[in-house]
């Protein structure tokens, strides 16, 4: 439950600090002192989104400080643990704080620790609900009909396999729906890609091939010159009777051979130069090798002349470079098996969007028919509440009409309708053809009541739904919120005081101004304060005995309930 409330600086709000009991609690006032006030800080707690304007003129900061008593709200503590933001000193309670700058920016905490808009929102849901008056309009709504009747059948599980199996149909569909558009397109690159790589599989070039021939070409194409060369070389170095390199390194070897004893310095010289008589008479044998091997022919020249020259062709027609048209080719044999894969997937496919599809819709008709129990009982308990709200003639039906050729969605494929009669003979009809906008507000006031029974939220703040009712209507009304305020805490902003009177507590709001400057302040009532505040809420700004004795008795009779 939500135990005290803290606020400055918000709005026309200077300093407010309001401590909250249990039960049903009346918050009262003039028109336009700010009763909402507290609502709409509390939505800020909650995680609704807040601008400069909700900063009080002149002053720097606003800020909302939330205390809430978490005594056996399982669902909040388990929300706390899970995110670790319990408090350290007591796991019972928890502080929301929430500062808004004068520039917009905006701060939340939670137990002092910083939090998320969303975590405040995750939060928020298992400790307060409100329900403002634009809730009874929502009821028009088809889809908020149905989200009606699904809270109150509480199928959470039945909903989630829906979702799942639209989900997965969903994908599955997308996936065919492009292939399918792709088909054409597809065709003409398979087409294309045919005759490639049969072109590319009858050349059947090597990896590293394309190498290969361009230095085996150069050395065919220039095999004259390359074996002239190396017999001129081999007779320059070792076969010339008339001087040949080896034998001119011979001689000097002698030479100095015969002056190494007259200078020790020749000797390391005298090495290098046998050294450099072994090398040529190696290189003479290796170049005598080269020239035995070396094959002069015309008909090969020719075989590697045309294989590279197709080659090169090849690679110009795929824009590749000659070295890269093998892994080219490798790349379209990958495409053209990949096409081929989505041919056969496609036809895969089409049978499993159609499994799906039946498992989608076998998950529909589970939770149609849990609609249709919930509907049916839910129906039942409206009617009951409003014939007890001064509609003693009303007949409430509510329809789940499946059908499974509509189109899917992820919450199923029943249309959900909330059908009233307000009078005797006449037939139900769509809310908005039938009900006034008092009648509207007792229906939605009643599913509230209803749903709150089923709602683990402890705390509800209910912001004037007793809009367009009155008298007797008004008694009965606020006879049901005191029931309400017996299992749960519960707020009511109200300007009726049948309404008022059947509180547990009451808060009177109230304006004041200096000329310069408004306030918002909010008190706690005691009895006769409650008395004093009922009677102007019956007679008006002239408060007279009579209805000082009405509202003591509007009391005395709600006491007694």
């Amino acid at each position: 439950m939500l135990a005290h409330l803290s606020i400055s600086n918000f709005a026309v709000v200077k300093q407010l600090s309001v401590q909250l009991e249990n039960g049903l609690t009346a918050i009262t006032g003039e028109t336009g002192a700010g009763k909402s006030i507290a609502i709409d800080a509390l939505s800020l707690c909650l995680g609704e989104r807040a601008d400069a304007n909700a900063v009080r003129k002149g002053a720097a900061k606003a800020e909302i400080i939330a205390h809430f008593s978490l005594t056996d709200n399982h669902k909040a503590k388990h929300f706390l643990n899970e995110h670790e933001l319990t408090s350290d000193e007591d796991e019972n309670s928890c502080f929301i704080r929430r500062i808004i700058s004068k520039e917009g920016r905006s701060k939340a905490f939670i137990n002092g620790v910083p939090a998320s808009l969303q975590q405040l929102k995750g939060l928020g849901q298992s400790l307060l609900a409100i329900h403002g008056q634009n809730t009874h309009l929502q009821l028009l709504k088809e889809d908020y009909q149905r989200q009606l009747v699904d809270s109150f059948a509480s199928h959470s599980s039945l909903l989630s396999e829906v979702k799942s199996t639209f989900s997965q149909w969903k994908q599955k569909q997308n996936t065919l729906t492009t292939l399918k558009a792709q088909a054409q397109q597809r065709e003409d690159r398979l087409q294309l890609l045919t005759y490639q790589v049969k072109e590319l599989d009858e050349f059947a070039l090597e990896q590293g091939e394309f190498e290969e021939l361009e230095i085996e070409h150069k050395r065919l194409s220039n095999g004259q010159s390359l074996l002239e060369q190396a017999q001129t070389s081999v007779y320059n170095l070792y076969e010339s009777d008339e001087g040949n390199a080896l034998s001119v390194i011979q001689n000097s070897i002698e030479r100095l051979g015969e002056l190494e004893a007259h200078d020790a310095t020749l000797t390391p010289i005298i090495s290098m130069l046998n050294d450099a008589s072994i090398q040529i008479e190696e290189a003479a044998s290796e170049l005598r090798s080269y020239c035995d091997q070396l094959e002069i022919d015309p008909l090969r020249l020719q075989q590697v002349e045309a294989r590279y020259a197709k080659a090169m062709e090849l690679a110009r027609k795929h824009a590749v470079m000659p070295e890269a048209l093998f892994s080219h080719h490798q790349s379209l044999v990958s495409e053209f098996t990949a096409l081929g894969e989505q041919e056969t997937l496609l036809g895969t496919l089409e049978l499993e969007v159609e499994q799906s599809h039946s498992a989608y819709l076998l998950a529909t008709k589970k939770l149609s028919e849990s609609r249709s129990i919930a509907a049916s009982k839910l129906a039942s308990a409206i009617e009951a509440q409003i014939q007890q709200m001064n509609m003693p003639h009303a007949k409430v039906n509510i329809g789940v009409e499946y059908d499974e050729l509509k189109k899917p969605v992820s919450y199923g494929l029943d249309t959900v309708q909330f059908n009233v009669s307000t009078n005797p003979g006449q037939e139900t009809d769509k809310l908005e053809k039938v009900v006034s906008g008092g009648e509207l507000s007792r229906i939605g006031l009643a599913i509230q009541v209803i749903a709150s029974d089923n709602h683990a939220t402890p705390t509800m703040i209910f912001d004037e739904v007793d809009t367009g009712i009155s008298g007797p209507t008004a008694s009965i009304v606020g006879g049901l919120l005191r029931r309400l305020g017996k299992a749960h805490q519960v707020m009511c902003v109200t300007h009726l005081p049948q309404v008022a009177a059947q509180a547990h507590n009451q808060l009177f709001v109230t304006k004041l101004t200096d000329g310069e400057s408004t306030e918002t302040q909010m008190l706690a009532l005691t009895k006769q304060d409650r008395i004093d505040e009922l009677a102007r809420l019956l007679a008006g700004d002239k408060v007279t005995k009579s209805a000082l004795a009405n509202a003591k008795e509007l009391l005395k009779s709600a006491s007694s309930n």
